[in-house]
């Protein structure tokens, strides 16, 4: 197993999370501490609030990826003798290093939303407020006809040939490689000084370009050459789309209030706020995490039946009464399903990487809300 520095884990987790894909403004990326340094205890959290920096000092954690940043505007000072200024003096006389990724995690493919509508179990989602597209690029490669099935199973392994809901696609093609080492090349094929003629297999495959580093990686890997002959080309096919929010269905219809104890079991809390009859049939959901106000009528412009969503606010409600859509209210702090699944995440892709890194989830329940 080898170590892995901040730069490394935050480079991953990038991969996963692209700062391109947060809101404009969204305070997001390194808020305290550094990251050139060793890494193997991560905590996720919800929130840096002073008992989550007492949780990851008392585990040992190097550093905490927050969903929600710690530092929202420009600080003026540092008090120590308030909670703000505590959260940073322990932060830093323990070396704790702060990443936030916010709206990004919002967006990200297996991020936030994603992660709450696999909770509600809903069916056939799609993004719900479309704000990226992730461009396909083809990836055209020339290898030696005994190595072609290597190939193609690293490329479809690392995620290039996936074409709606087919995986491993590509298309190959034989001809004829010519090439003449020169002076300090170490050839797999042929001999310094000499042209020489090899039966290859042109395989093309595509990719969406947020993969493009680990594809080629693979590639790379997986090829005897030792310069690799390829070509990238980015194509006009439309590709994944990604935004805030998801919509989907319920495997069967059910009342709004018998969805609402859905809510709470799935989303794990004790009680919901709803908007609407009681009565209402339930069959298409539209869900999104944090602060959803801005969004209720797109959820109704698409066909929802219930917008599930937090901090619903008292003349927003009305109007989606007055438009016919249900809401489920379950809290801004059902966004805490974030921290089992990115740490899940990150997990695997430390595995791949064969990095000796502990990921945590906090423990802390940081709602500031409670109901009596």
């Amino acid at each position: 197993m080898k170590t892995a520095n901040g730069f490394q884990i935050i480079e991953m987790f990038e991969q996963f999370s692209p700062k391109q894909y947060a809101m404009e403004g969204d305070p997001i990326g390194l808020h305290v501490g550094q990251l050139n340094k060793p890494v193997t205890k991560v905590m996720i959290a919800l929130d840096v609030l002073e008992e989550v920096v007492d949780e990851a000092i008392e585990c040992g954690v190097e550093l905490i990826i927050a969903h929600h940043p710690l530092i929202y505007r420009p600080l003026k000072k540092i008090d120590t003798t308030v909670a703000g200024g505590r959260i940073i003096e322990k932060l830093i006389k323990h070396d704790i290093t702060v990443y936030a990724a916010h709206t990004n995690l919002d967006v990200a493919k297996g991020g936030v939303n994603d992660l709450l509508a696999d909770a509600l179990q809903l069916q056939d989602t799609e993004v719900l407020i479309p704000t990226h597209e992730i461009a396909l690029k083809k990836l055209v490669v020339y290898v030696p006809k005994a190595d072609e099935q290597k190939i193609r199973e690293a490329l479809g392994k690392a995620g290039a040939g996936a074409v709606g809901n087919y995986s491993y696609c590509s298309f190959s093609g034989e001809g004829t490689g010519r090439f003449l080492p020169g002076e300090g090349s170490e050839p797999a094929i042929g001999s310094l000084g000499k042209l020489e003629a090899v039966a290859e297999v042109r395989v093309e495959t595509i990719f969406p370009e947020n993969i493009e580093k680990k594809v080629l990686s693979a590639m790379i890997k997986a090829h005897p050459y030792e310069e690799v002959a390829y070509d990238i080309y980015k194509l006009e096919n439309k590709g994944e789309s990604l935004g805030l929010g998801k919509i989907g269905v319920l495997a069967e219809e059910m009342s709004l209030e018998q969805f609402s104890e859905h809510v709470k079991q799935t989303l794990d809390v004790d009680k919901v706020r709803v908007v609407g009859d009681l009565h209402s049939p339930i069959k298409k959901v539209a869900v999104l995490g944090g602060d959803g106000n801005k969004y209720f009528t797109t959820a109704k412009f698409k066909g929802a039946d219930v917008y599930v969503t937090g901090d619903m606010y008292y003349h927003t409600a009305h109007d989606a009464m007055m438009i016919g859509l249900n809401i489920v209210d379950p809290g801004h702090n059902v966004e805490k399903v974030m921290k089992k699944g990115v740490a899940r995440i990150l997990k695997e892709m430390c595995h791949e990487r064969n990095f000796d890194v502990e990921f945590i989830p906090s423990e802390i329940n940081t709602d500031p809300f409670r109901f009596i």
